[in-house]
C-alpha cells in the first residue's frame, strides 16, 4: 500500500474492528481495515498444535454463550459448538482439596461477591480486595480466581466494573477455535496486514491516517486498538486527545496466559476435571485437564503473577506448572507432560495484556473511551463495553455501535 483514500478506516482488526466492518459493508459504505499483525484476529488467535488440535492462545471461551452473536457466525462457518460445561462449574478433582473445603471455599467467595455487589453502586468505588472478609483462609485462594477473571489483582480492581460485568453463566467452546472463528469471519472485507498506525491526524477537514506502509485519508475512523496502546501513545492522536488518554490509563490491560501441555496415559481424569495448584496462594495456577477430552492440559495464569512469570519467559510457566503438578500428582507425572505452543501476551507489542479492568475509581472511563470525538473519530473494543468487557462479544457489540455511529453521521450530513 502506498497512498490510499476510503470513506472510513478502521484501525484495529480484532473483533471490534471485523465486525464494524462488516456493518459497514452491509451498508455499502466504502472501508479499509488496517491490521499491525500479519493475521486478523487480535487477541484471539487459535494455532494448532503438532496432533493437529486447535489451540486458543487468547480467548477462548464463548462466555454468555445464549446472546454471543460468535456461537451464530461459529456455526455459519461449520464449526462446532461444543456446550460442555466448564470446569470452574463443578468440583475440582479432590487432590489436596478434599469437597467440605471446596464448599467452605465457595460459600466464601460467595460472600465475598455478595458484599462487594451490596456496595458496588455506592458513593465511592473501592479495590474489590475491600470486600474480602478479614482473616479468611480462601482470601488468597478468591484473589487467585479474581485474577483468573480480571487479570489483575483484586487490590487493582474496581468493584464497581467488576460488579458492571452481565454474565449469563453460558459458556461454550468452538472446537476449531474461536481465534479462528474470529479471524474467518474477516474475510471478503477489505485488509492491509502487516500495516501497524503510527499517528491518526485530525487537523484537517479530512482524516489522515500515518502507516508504516504509507498515508490513508478517510473521513472517519473507527479506532479499536486496546486501551494499553492508546494510553501509552500520547503521539498517536494529532491534535491530541488527552481525556482519551486518560480514559485508557484508567483501564489497562490485565495478564492472563495459557500454557498448554501434552499429556501421556490420560485416561486417568474425566475429560474437562480441574485441579488448583495451591490453595494457601495467590501465586498459583489452576489446570483444566482433557478439554475437549483432548490428551492435553490447560494451566491459567492471572494477574501480577502472571506478568512475574513473563519477565522469564515461557519456560518460567512451564517450570512453575512442572513443581505444581509433581507436589500434586507425583514425581512420575511430570515426565508425561511436554510444553505446547503459547503466547505471552504482555510481550505482544500490538496488545502489552490480555484484556482490560478498571482501576478503582475509573469504572466510569469505558464510557469515556467509548465516546465519538468530532463526529469523526469513533472508538470501539471490549475496553469500551461497560457489560461485556474483556470478552469478543464485547468487543463484537462495540465494534457494530461505533459503525451504527459512523452511518447516523453520515445520513445526517446528507439531509
Amino acid at each position: 500500500m502506498a497512498n490510499s483514500d476510503t470513506e472510513v478506516v478502521i484501525i484495529g482488526g480484532g473483533a471490534a474492528g471485523i465486525a464494524a466492518g462488516w456493518r459497514l459493508a452491509k451498508a455499502a459504505v466504502e472501508c479499509l481495515l488496517v491490521e499491525a499483525r500479519p493475521r486478523l484476529g487480535g487477541r484471539a488467535w487459535t494455532v494448532t498444535d503438532r496432533s493437529g488440535c486447535a489451540l486458543d492462545l487468547g480467548c477462548g471461551w464463548l462466555h454468555s454463550a445464549d446472546r454471543n452473536p460468535w456461537v451464530k457466525i461459529a456455526k455459519s462457518q461449520g464449526r462446532t459448538i461444543d456446550k460442555t460445561p466448564p470446569p470452574w462449574q463443578k468440583p475440582a478433582l479432590p487432590n489436596d482439596f478434599p469437597l467440605a473445603k471446596q464448599q467452605d471455599f465457595t460459600q466464601a467467595q460467595h460472600a465475598f461477591y455478595a458484599r462487594m455487589e451490596a456496595a458496588a453502586q455506592g458513593a465511592s468505588d473501592l479495590p474489590a480486595a475491600a470486600f474480602l472478609e478479614p482473616g479468611c483462609r480462601w482470601n488468597r485462594l478468591i484473589d487467585a480466581v479474581g485474577s483468573y477473571i480480571t487479570g489483575a489483582d483484586l487490590e487493582r480492581v474496581s468493584a464497581r466494573d467488576f460488579d458492571n460485568y452481565a454474565d449469563t453463566n453460558v459458556n461454550w467452546r468452538v472446537r476449531e477455535g474461536y481465534g479462528a472463528a474470529i479471524a474467518a469471519h474477516g474475510d471478503g472485507l477489505p485488509v492491509v496486514l502487516d500495516c501497524p498506525v503510527l499517528q491518526i491526524d485530525h487537523h484537517a477537514r479530512r482524516l489522515k491516517i500515518e502507516t508504516a506502509k504509507g498515508a490513508i485519508t478517510a473521513d472517519q475512523a473507527i479506532v479499536t486498538l486496546p486501551s494499553a496502546l492508546i494510553a501509552d501513545k500520547e503521539f498517536l492522536f494529532a491534535p491530541a486527545l488527552p481525556e482519551k488518554t486518560e480514559a485508557a490509563r484508567g483501564l489497562p490491560l490485565g495478564f492472563n496466559d495459557k500454557l498448554f501441555l501434552s499429556l501421556e496415559k490420560p485416561e486417568e481424569f474425566e475429560p474437562d476435571s480441574r485441579l488448583f495448584g495451591h490453595k494457601d496462594r495467590s501465586a498459583t495456577a489452576t489446570y483444566h485437564l482433557r478439554p475437549f477430552g483432548r490428551p492435553q492440559i490447560e494451566a491459567y495464569f492471572g494477574g501480577s503473577f502472571a506478568a512475574e512469570l513473563e519477565a522469564g519467559g515461557e519456560r518460567a510457566f512451564f517450570d512453575f506448572a512442572l513443581t505444581e503438578l509433581k507436589r500434586l500428582l507425583g514425581g512420575d507425572f511430570i515426565r508425561r507432560v511436554k510444553p505446547l505452543p503459547m503466547h505471552r501476551w504482555g510481550a505482544d507489542p500490538f496488545a502489552r495484556g490480555s484484556y482490560s479492568y478498571a482501576l478503582p475509581g475509573k469504572a466510569g472511563c469505558r464510557a469515556k473511551l467509548a465516546a465519538a470525538v468530532d463526529e469523526r473519530l469513533f472508538f470501539a473494543g471490549e475496553a469500551c463495553s461497560i457489560h461485556d468487557f474483556s470478552t469478543a462479544h464485547g468487543g463484537f457489540h462495540t465494534g457494530v455501535a461505533a459503525a451504527e455511529q459512523v452511518l447516523a453521521v453520515r445520513r445526517k450530513k446528507r439531509v
